[in-house]
């Protein structure tokens, strides 16, 4: 049977509360027209407000009311694998506890519908709080309890909440954790770094790339990226975040757009030779921007955010550095073959076809393109992996070819020969 979710994400000072619920089940219980409706009347939106601050109660665990408020409502539907699609109420509440209280323990009081419909069950779970390190929207919400009818008495007990076992080391954690899921799923921020990489090995003359045999410019040429790009998007993620400024983010999406065209671009032809690092660097704060937009979307206070910036920066260094190592081999293998200005073009031709189709469907333009790219993404990670694999192998080969033989001697030492021979004639 369809049942009502209940979804907490926890704040520092408030818990805001997702309910969706049946709208069949509703009306009965509620006595409210609300499934046949087309859409929510003032009257009805006002009924259904008041009948569920009457039926969702938390309190401490002493007893103290907490307070409710009932915000937004709409009419909308579920598509439930196990019980098909029907017509449900999807409401916002926020509850806050009284003052001093401790606001991870409580007791929910919830019986809306259950009251009438013996049947019905309502699923309790927290989708986002910080102090458990449960940060991450897209993951799945962990239940903390079922409220349904005692068969016995006849009445909808209380669920009690323990949401005692968290601290700002998990919620440091957890954020690091999200940086790291973060930039793995950004395909447009790795393939913007990746195209600046590209020129590493190269030298720019007569506006054409050649060949460059000094690893080390490559490594320093690297390095200098890799360090501006992370510049970069740290001040503007940490400017942006703790400043809580409201960016509009299509427009800073397409930007993102733009800047991975101009990689692609660049690396097919030299656009800009030799500033590759302040480009990265300058580019990078408009992708810090972007990293912004998650930490804005968990509503945090100003302590739990600056720790929230500094683990989310950390998890995204992580990762970057961990592919730009990666990334060193095969570009130091493919410098002097030649396949590489093949690949090099081909590879950066796509990118530039994906940038495109970002910057459509940004501005709102819906393109398989730009969902092929996202589809793409995924496999950046074991590319660069199997390509680290095969390169380390053929410079490993090449060290090996390079290693001067040792000459093993073909008869007995010198020395020897010359001791044996007088001993065998003492006259001469």
């Amino acid at each position: 049977m369809p049942g009502t979710t209940v979804l907490l994400d926890v704040g520092e000072s408030a818990i805001e509360a997702e309910l969706s619920i049946p709208t069949a089940d509703l009306a009965e219980a509620s006595g409210i027209d609300v499934d046949t409706r087309p859409q929510l009347s003032a009257d009805a939106s006002a009924g259904l407000a008041s009948y569920l601050r009457e039926h969702m109660r938390p309190a401490t665990p002493d007893g103290v009311p907490w307070t409710v408020e009932i915000g937004d409502m709409r009419l909308d539907y579920a598509d439930r694998s196990v019980t098909g699609s029907y017509r449900e109420l999807v409401v916002h509440a926020t509850l806050t506890p009284p003052a001093g209280a401790d606001m991870r323990r409580f007791v929910l009081g919830y019986d809306a519908v259950v009251h009438k419909v013996v049947t019905h069950i309502a699923l309790v779970s927290v989708r986002q709080d910080w102090g458990a390190g449960r940060v991450d929207a897209g993951n799945e919400a962990g239940q903390v309890g079922v409220v349904r009818i005692d068969a016995e008495s006849l009445t909808v007990p209380p669920l009690s909440v323990d949401l005692t076992d968290g601290s700002a080391w998990r919620g440091f954690a957890g954020m690091v954790v999200l940086g790291v899921h973060h930039i793995l799923e950004g395909t447009d921020h790795l393939l913007f770094l990746f195209t600046l990489l590209l020129p590493a090995v190269l030298r720019a003359r007569a506006g054409r790339w050649y060949p460059d045999n000094d690893w080390r410019r490559a490594v320093r040429h690297i390095l200098a990226v890799t360090i501006a790009f992370t510049v970069g998007h740290s001040v503007a993620l940490v400017v942006s975040a703790l400043s809580r400024l409201e960016i509009p983010a299509r427009p800073v999406e397409t930007l993102i757009a733009a800047t991975i065209l101009v990689g692609g671009a660049h690396a097919v032809r030299p656009l800009f030779p030799g500033r590759e690092a302040v480009v990265a660097g300058t580019f990078g704060l408009v992708h810090g921007m972007a990293f912004s937009f998650t930490l804005a979307e968990l509503k945090l206070s100003t302590g739990q955010l600056a720790l929230s910036v500094l683990g989310f920066n950390l998890g995204i260094e992580a990762v970057q550095l961990l592919l730009v190592a990666l990334a060193l081999p095969p570009l130091l293998v493919l410098a002097t073959t030649r396949a590489q200005p093949v690949l090099r073009v081909g590879g950066s031709l796509l990118v530039i076809i994906a940038a495109l189709g970002w910057a459509f469907d940004r501005l709102g333009v819906a393109n398989p393109i730009a969902r092929a790219a996202d589809l793409g993404g995924t496999m950046i990670l074991p590319t660069v992996v199997a390509a680290a694999v095969v390169a380390a192998g053929a410079l490993a080969a090449r060290a090996l070819r390079r290693r001067p033989r040792r000459l093993e001697p073909l008869g007995p030492p010198v020395e020897g020969l010359v001791a044996s021979q007088s001993a065998a004639n003492p006259g001469r």
